[in-house]
């Protein structure tokens, strides 16, 4: 019987990560586009090598913004660090004492946690999205390109 709880915990976890991973790169897109920054979203960028290197290959979705260089850098901040949302209702359930008794909702809860972290990525454009606005304002300084936020 442990056997088959331990399998069905290994499958909770690959799909609470799988889940959690989309749901990560969602949360930046909702925050882009609530700041009307646009934005792009790609599955499996530049991934053709099957199945097995599909799901093997890192990343699997990108959100890759386009600002202007008018926009205030705490907005491409709140982007990249969105992905700590994802803790919440996790921790909420913690605080409200629910018991974790079995190991697949452990393998689920740490799957999610594991996706709410973000990515080194994320921390440099947090840390780095004056310079990031910088370089586009300098790039184009009068265009405005079509936002997928509208």
């Amino acid at each position: 019987m442990i056997e088959t709880e331990v399998a069905v915990a290994g499958g909770a976890l690959v799909l609470a990560v799988a889940t959690g991973l989309v749901a990560h790169e969602w949360l930046h897109a909702l925050t882009l586009r609530l700041a009307r920054i646009d934005y792009t979203v790609t599955y499996f960028p530049d991934r053709t090598d099957g199945v097995v290197g599909l799901l093997a290959s890192c990343p699997w979705a990108a959100v890759r913004p386009h600002p202007t260089g008018r926009e205030p850098a705490w907005q491409l901040r709140a982007a990249a660090l969105s992905p700590f949302l994802l803790a919440a209702p996790v921790f909420a359930l913690g605080i409200r004492g629910v018991p974790v008794e079995s190991p697949v909702v452990t393998a689920i809860g740490i799957g999610w946690l594991a996706c709410s972290i973000p990515s080194p990525q994320d921390f440099s454009v947090a840390f780095y999205a004056h310079r990031a606005l910088e370089s586009e304002s300098v790039r184009e300084p009068n265009t405005a390109p079509a936002s997928c936020a509208d």
